[in-house]
């Protein structure tokens, strides 16, 4: 019996839907241990890749090819399957070994790559492996390429499919335990039907006679040739991908679906060019020659996907908060999203069938034929991807990233031909076809333009405030985001990361912040030691170093930008807190830094990015909140900033209910602008919190804290009683409105898929009257003299 090649790829849909699935959930789960930072990230990047490629090496040297290779495939499904379910366990565990054993904020990247290694490298290596253990069903002739290129189609056809589920419905709705079932699920069903399969059937390993070899197979260095060009087509690709999606993210919004989309988009290209690719190699006598075009063509696709994403899109005349609803959002952005990214994907994915149409030869092990292509291509996407996430956007621009990406692109199309009697047989139309793109490729190189300052500055909204933004005086990319400052006519600054403002010199902004810093040290018996998580514009730091029982602040910083540059602007509004000998700053992502530090804190202030920022909604989950209540002292305080604006109820609702089930007597305090709910500020204590209001405001008109009360002053706030009349209310006259709420916990970061939703939304001020309807004088919470009390209450009264 024979097995009808087109069932073999049906598995490999399945096969590719469930590694996708995998791979969202474990790097997920695995940023949670090693940080969201971009080294973080590169590293995980790497080690999947690299198991990848390992695996794709491994399998034709070690497993014998007299093993049927449908079983071999089963076996290894079963594996991936196995480990899925190892790793839902093990991961917590090598976490808490990790952070047992960090040190005073340490996991160096030593350290972060072992634990990467440890949990990725033993399912990867038997998903790398997989595809090589199928092709030894097929011979290795044209023909046969062509299907292994289909193959590869297929695994791509499910992994989107797998990027798609896994991010708007698996993890949108249920948690990472639910996804990783799932994905079991697919491997056990693929691996039954491949082991049915295998069943009576013959093993096919001669190649059919009539079919005609591609040419130039025999040279060495013909064929060295040809595994280089692919290799530096990977390197471009997630070189390509690593860019992109933080522009992309720039355009639409940084959110988990945003990246889900841009993945999708990436796949898609993928596929699609890799079927047609693997059509072409079945039915053309030159695949290098058509190898070597690819190169060039995709070439020109990155100057394409240049211009569109930073001189096109940004200006199409959209206005976001028009749009009716997310589904409406996920259309229009997808759209353009395809438009963008899908030309030089489909050059890339086409890239790889003309490769093994390129090599393939009679006498060749196709198992060994197809690993050693996959892991050239992926040694070279690690490469891409690394040198992308940690060195090149940060050190010389997105511009000239993109322009060294379609130089490597055009170097290999030379590579392709690999030599001199190749380029003979390519002929004279195919010489000057490759000359012409060579041309074309050498016009487009110097017209790759920079991101726009107001593009960084503005995001979404560059279109609607052309015009209106004022000056921006600085922008720039850095290691994990791309940030600018600017000033309005008016003379405010404001500070940009995510493509929208994080802070400014805005009067309810400076409130915000100042509220922020100031609680956090006004109210716990001591505050010798804080750590700010985030440091902005630094004024809510600025505020806590200048409190004169601070004798050390610790900042939290994921983008060495913000303190090295952007904080500088700010240096009135932030008592140039980065210059304060009390300071020290700490690049690290926030999380990381507190998990593996053994320091304990008065106090800690939290003011992350918006938790639909993907990434962000790891500081907003109930065990970072327990481990940052770990970390204090005695009567120590938490505070933590949450927005009112571009958010969604559940979103609040969320956020609020985590903090209070880690702080159960937790308080609220509103800040708001022309009398709409603008923001809010949570503070929860290591024990129970009692604030004297006198004593409070005896300290305020010590000499000492001259500058903080000038500080609270310059907002508005003139005393005690001013800033106490904040107060909007507490975790236990809140839980009626908060009974539905969902907590965020590590397992499934629900904040992250329920802030997206709201990415557009401004109802923050019908959210903050909801909460006022709860919000009663608290009794047991101030003490003072009867007639501050007296204004205190007069000035909290219950919302009639």
């Amino acid at each position: 019996m024979t097995v009808p090649l087109s069932a073999l790829l049906l598995l490999f849909v399945g096969s590719g839907a469930a590694a996708l699935i995998y791979e969202t959930v474990w790097l997920q789960l695995l940023q949670l241990v090693i940080g969201s930072s971009a080294v973080s990230v590169g590293v995980l990047l790497g080690t999947f890749m690299g198991g990848m490629c390992l695996g794709s090496l491994w399998l034709p040297r070690v497993i014998s090819d007299r093993r049927h290779p449908l079983r071999v495939y089963a076996l290894l499904e079963v594996g991936v399957g196995a480990c899925g379910l190892v790793l839902l366990i093990a991961m917590p565990l090598v976490g808490r070994v990790y952070f047992a054993t960090g040190g005073d904020g340490g996991g160096d990247l030593l350290a972060r790559g072992i634990v990467a290694a440890v949990c990725l490298l033993p399912p990867t290596v038997l998903m790398g492996a997989t595809l090589p253990a199928v092709s030894r069903w097929i011979e290795t002739t044209p023909e046969g390429a062509s299907w292994l290129g289909w193959f590869y189609a297929g695994n791509i056809a499910g992994a989107v499919c797998g990027c798609l589920g896994a991010g708007f419905y698996l993890l949108r709705y249920y948690d990472m335990a639910t996804a990783t079932f799932v994905a079991v699920g697919l491997n056990v069903v693929v691996a039954a039907l491949a082991w049915r399969l295998a069943g009576g059937s013959d093993v096919r390993l001669k190649p059919d006679a009539t079919n005609d070899l591609p040419f130039g197979v025999a040279s060495g260095f013909s064929r060295t040739g040809v595994y280089l060009a692919i290799a530096l087509s990977g390197f471009a690709a997630l070189a390509g991908e690593v860019i992109w999606t933080r522009q992309v993210g720039l355009l639409f919004g940084a959110t988990v679906y945003t990246f889900s989309i841009i993945l999708a988009a990436f796949l898609i290209g993928l596929g699609g060019g890799s079927a047609a690719g693997s059509v072409l190699g079945k039915h053309t006598r030159r695949p290098r020659l058509a190898l070597a075009c690819c190169q060039l063509l995709a070439a020109a696709a990155i100057a394409w996907t240049a211009h569109k994403l930073t001189v096109s899109f940004p200006y199409w005349p959209i206005t976001p908060t028009l749009s009716p609803g997310f589904s409406v959002d996920f259309e229009m952005d997808f759209v353009r999203t395809l438009w963008a990214i899908l030309p030089p994907a489909f050059f890339w994915g086409a890239s790889f069938p003309l490769a093994l149409a390129s090599l393939a030869a009679a006498e060749q092990d196709s198992a060994r034929l197809v690993g050693g292509v996959y892991a050239a291509n992926t040694i070279g996407a690690v490469a891409g991807a690394l040198l992308a996430s940690l060195l090149l956007v940060s050190w010389i621009g997105s511009q000239r990233a993109q322009q060294l990406m379609m130089l490597t692109s055009i170097l290999a199309a030379p590579a392709a031909l690999g030599s001199i009697p190749s380029v003979r047989r390519a002929g004279f139309a195919g010489v000057v076809l490759l000359v012409a793109l060579a041309v074309l490729d050498g016009a487009l190189l110097a017209g790759v333009p920079p991101v726009p300052g107001l593009l960084i500055a503005y995001g979404r909204f560059t279109a609607t405030v052309q015009g209106q933004a004022g000056e921006i005086l600085y922008s720039g990319e850095g290691l994990h985001s791309s940030v600018a400052v600017s000033r309005l006519p008016n003379g405010r600054l404001g500070y940009h990361n995510a493509g929208k403002i994080q802070a400014s010199s805005e009067p309810q902004d400076m409130r915000l912040q100042r509220m922020l810093g100031h609680l956090t040290t006004l109210v716990p018996k001591q505050a010798r030691s804080v750590l700010v998580i985030g440091c902005g514009a630094g004024v809510t730091a600025g505020a806590v170093s200048i409190d004169p029982r601070v004798e050390r602040v610790t900042i939290a910083e994921i983008e060495p930008l913000v303190p090295r540059v952007v904080s500088k602007y700010f240096g009135t509004e932030n008592h140039h807190v980065i210059d304060n000998p009390k300071v020290r700053v700490r690049i690290d992502d926030a999380r990381h830094f507190l998990l593996t530090s053994k320091e304990k804190f008065d106090a800690i202030t939290s003011d992350p990015l918006d938790p639909w920022v993907k990434g962000a909604a790891t500081l907003y989950t109930k065990e970072f909140f327990e481990a940052a209540k770990a970390h204090l002292n005695p009567g120590g305080v938490v505070t933590l900033f949450v927005q009112l604006y571009e958010s969604t109820p559940e979103a609040v609702k969320s956020e609020m209910a985590t903090f209070f089930t880690v702080f159960p007597n937790g308080i609220i305090a509103g800040n708001t602008f022309r009398g709409i709910g603008y923001d809010t500020v949570l503070l929860g204590q290591e024990g129970p919190t009692r604030i004297d209001v006198d004593a409070l405001d005896a300290r305020l008109t010590d000499p000492a804290y001259a500058p903080v009360a000038q500080s609270l002053r310059d907002v508005g706030v003139g005393s005690a009683v001013d800033l106490l009349a904040s107060y909007a209310g507490r975790a236990a006259d809140l839980r009626p409105w908060l009974q539905d709420a969902a907590i965020n916990h590590d397992g499934d970061l629900r904040l992250h898929y329920l802030a997206g939703l709201g990415l557009n939304a401004n109802e923050g001020d019908n959210v903050y009257a909801e909460i006022l309807k709860y919000r009663r004088y608290p009794e047991d919470l101030f003490t003072g003299s009867e007639p501050t009390l007296a204004q205190l209450r007069s000035r909290i009264s219950p919302q009639k």
